[in-house]
């Protein structure tokens, strides 16, 4: 005959199983929750940038020539050329957007490169002294601080890829072989 203790311990046992059961599906759940949420962060983020128009703009940045501060605000300025500081600042509030988010771990390092968002150390290196000027005159130390991050995260990022990479020197430049 059936002990009513090995009944309760085998009700036990299922009452477990069902718990555990329970969490695991939950777990899957919030798990493709966040990918899902994670992607889709991406693509709206992206859809500002890694498309044709957002190239242009890109392109367009990289191709500015400038000797000093000074000459680059006669040139691109706000006050001297309202379209060209648009288009700057929307890029680097998009690439600035997208540092914030692998800084915080909402994205990957590896994902934003291989949505092929590759310009963002050239950006970076070309206009760090007018960021940095930026910062000095308007608006603090912290300004664009994580598109100063997304650049150096994605440098490291090709470089552990490839370590004999070189950064060419301007984006929208033709690079010979070599």
């Amino acid at each position: 005959m059936v002990d009513l203790a090995e009944i309760q311990a085998a009700y036990y046992m299922v009452a477990a199983t069902g718990v555990l059961v329970a969490a695991a599906f939950y777990i899957v759940n919030v798990r493709i929750t966040l990918e899902t949420r994670r992607i889709g962060l991406l693509q709206n983020i992206s859809t500002n940038i890694a498309n044709e128009e957002g190239q242009k703009r890109l392109f367009e940045l990289m191709s500015y020539e400038w000797t000093d501060y000074e000459d680059f605000e006669k040139k691109y300025g706000t006050k001297t050329n309202i379209s060209s500081a648009a288009k700057r600042y929307d890029i680097w509030t998009s690439f600035n957007t997208i540092g914030m988010m692998v800084r915080k771990g909402l994205v990957k390092v590896d994902d934003v490169y291989n949505m092929g968002i590759a310009g963002v150390p050239d950006l970076w290196v070309k206009y760090r002294p007018i960021i940095e000027e930026i910062r000095r005159r308007y608006a603090g130390g912290e300004y664009c601080r994580d598109l100063e991050f997304l650049a150096g995260e994605m440098m490291r990022h090709v470089q552990s890829k490839d370590p004999s990479w070189r950064m060419p020197g301007n984006l929208s430049d033709y690079v010979s072989n070599r």
